[in-house]
């Protein structure tokens, strides 16, 4: 609280007795003030006194104070995890139910069928240790309830889990998508960052958190920091998933090399000075792995390049969708649920691959023949005009039938 300190002069007892009652109504302390000199003097001498025996008062209390802290900074961690402890054992023994004799507390759960034998050692031990004088009794109970999923994961496994049941946890005795996802998931960003030389950076990170993941595991870290040593191996996938397609595009930081061999390609005449903005004409072999190193740079590398990761993009992106498709049948045989396969995995198969899987074919195609078709004009006219005739579009005989049915 802040205090003011005042001075009042004033003249005559009945300017006193005004002055004092406004002191009392406003709740001010009154401290007589001497006439004599050598009076102020010695009460001054003694106020300073009093004042400086309070902060060396206050300064002892505080030195006092954190000399405790101190103390029991070293244990502070110790204690908070007991504490922890404590609070995780009693919400767990609130949700117990008493006996019958109101001697013994029981519980149900669900346990993993391998870990019923870890289960039983583990009350054991907790009988044992506390001197109990009536042992725990583990019983398997019969219920029609459907049982919670549970996935045993390890370190490796883990983040791939993680990334699945954001999107959905599978149903008791469901296939996990998330054996699938070890290799899916970081191919598929592989084909979005396909560069040999920015795989080789996330690599030497991935390792780097894997070799020290036993100090790095008992530190407290930042989020992110936390969020990329939870994903280690998920970022050492994705890393060598990017250097093999980066081989494939020829892409180190953007910059080509013959790696496998010479390029097939030269400049049609000597006298040219730039091969990459003049015409080119074959001179060798096809080069022997990924795209030809001359593409970087020439005119044609936009159209050439965007259309190779458009069109495998679209590729990969139908075989996982047919992927998770084909394990919804898996599911609906195991659970003998024909009304599944006949009105959802048939009809899921076909409207998907009458639809983009046959542009998967109509690629694949024009990839064989070299074919100059433009797939977006026949994808949209097979459904605004499907009788028309297709002309240069055309890929294979019989195409416009194979698109009316």
């Amino acid at each position: 609280a802040v205090k003011n300190s005042f001075v009042i002069f004033y003249s005559g007892e009945r300017a006193k007795s005004k002055i004092l009652k406004i002191c009392d109504a406003f709740g001010a302390n009154r401290y007589p003030f001497p006439e004599d000199l050598a009076t102020q003097l010695h009460t001054i001498q003694e106020v300073s006194g009093k004042v400086s025996e309070l902060k060396a008062t206050v300064e002892i209390g505080l030195a006092h104070r954190d000399g405790i802290l101190e103390s029991i900074a070293c244990e502070y961690e110790q204690w908070n995890n007991l504490l922890k402890k404590e609070k995780a054992i009693y919400h767990t023994l609130n949700m117990f139910s008493l006996d019958v004799t109101k001697k013994c507390l029981v519980a149900e759960g669900w346990s993993p069928v391998f870990a019923t034998s870890q289960v039983q050692d583990a009350l054991h031990r907790a009988t044992s240790g506390s001197n109990s004088e009536v042992g725990c009794i583990f019983q398997i109970l019969n219920t029609q309830e459907s049982p919670p999923t549970y996935f045993q994961t390890n370190k490796f496994t883990s983040s791939f889990q993680d990334i699945v049941d954001a999107y959905g946890i599978a149903s008791y005795q469901e296939v996990n998508p998330g054996l699938f996802t070890i290799v899916t998931f970081p191919f598929l960003f592989a084909v979005m960052f396909g560069d040999w030389g920015h795989g080789i950076c996330i690599f030497l990170t991935a390792m780097y958190l894997i070799i020290r993941e036993k100090k790095l595991a008992s530190q407290k870290l930042d989020d992110i920091v936390e969020i990329m040593f939870a994903g280690r191996y998920v970022i050492l996938m994705m890393s060598l998933f990017s250097i093999y397609t980066g081989l494939i595009y020829n892409e180190f930081f953007s910059v080509p090399f013959e790696l496998f061999g010479k390029s097939a390609y030269a400049c049609h005449d000597p006298s040219c000075g730039d091969a990459t903005t003049e015409g080119l004409v074959r001179v060798g072999q096809t080069y022997p792995f990924g795209v030809d190193p001359v593409w970087h740079g020439s005119r044609s590398e936009l159209p050439f390049l965007n259309s190779l990761k458009m069109k495998m993009s679209i590729l990969l992106g139908i075989a996982q969708m047919n992927l998770g498709i084909v394990l919804s049948f898996f599911n609906a045989k195991y659970f003998k649920n024909i009304v599944n396969v006949w009105y959802q995995f048939v009809p899921q198969l076909i409207f998907l691959n009458s639809l983009f899987g046959y542009l998967s074919l109509l690629i694949i195609i024009k990839w064989c023949t070299g074919s100059k078709a433009d797939l977006y004009h026949i994808m949209i006219y097979m459904f605004l005009s499907p009788t028309d005739d297709i002309g240069e579009n055309q890929l294979f005989p019989g195409q416009r039938i194979v698109q009316v049915w």
